[in-house]
């Protein structure tokens, strides 16, 4: 079956115009055309979109996405570096997972400070609470927010 650029853009839930524009960045080499030029997208093309959506929510760049494509286009000669790619982009995203984490924690330490303050009715003292009245889970990241940077 095929698709116009409207109906692909619909089943996964973009804009047209992001589809236009991987097709002008040269992402969508495996796109066929009609003979008057219409981009026309089939089914095999809606697994290829939905690899370029999760690297770029992966934070990959245009650049890397293009050449995972060409280098896909190209055949098995190119796996390992294929592989390459994915696995230094999973480590990128393991390390900004481990960034967000932190940022939940504190985040989670903030609401605890905030909803003891409400109830005491002042924000007076809680920073100097000792350990043993927090919660557990949130010692380390109390600690964390008072480490020096060196």
């Amino acid at each position: 079956m095929a698709y116009t650029v409207g109906e692909m853009a619909k089943r996964l839930g973009v804009p047209a115009s992001t589809l236009r524009y991987y097709d002008k960045e040269r992402l969508l080499p495996f796109v066929g055309r009609s003979s008057g030029g219409i981009r026309v997208f089939e089914e095999k093309d809606f697994e290829w979109l939905r690899i370029i959506e999760c690297l770029k929510k992966t934070g990959m760049s245009l650049k890397d996405i293009r050449e995972y494509i060409e280098l896909a286009m190209q055949g098995d000669a190119t796996i390992a570096q294929r592989l390459e790619m994915f696995r230094k982009q999973k480590a990128v995203l393991e390390a900004r997972m481990a960034e967000l984490q932190q940022t939940m924690d504190t985040l989670d330490y903030k609401c605890w400070f905030y909803e003891t303050a409400k109830a005491r009715g002042t924000t007076d003292g809680i920073s100097d609470l000792p350990d043993a009245e927090l919660p557990e889970e949130l010692r380390p990241v109390r600690e964390h927010l008072r480490e020096v940077a060196e």
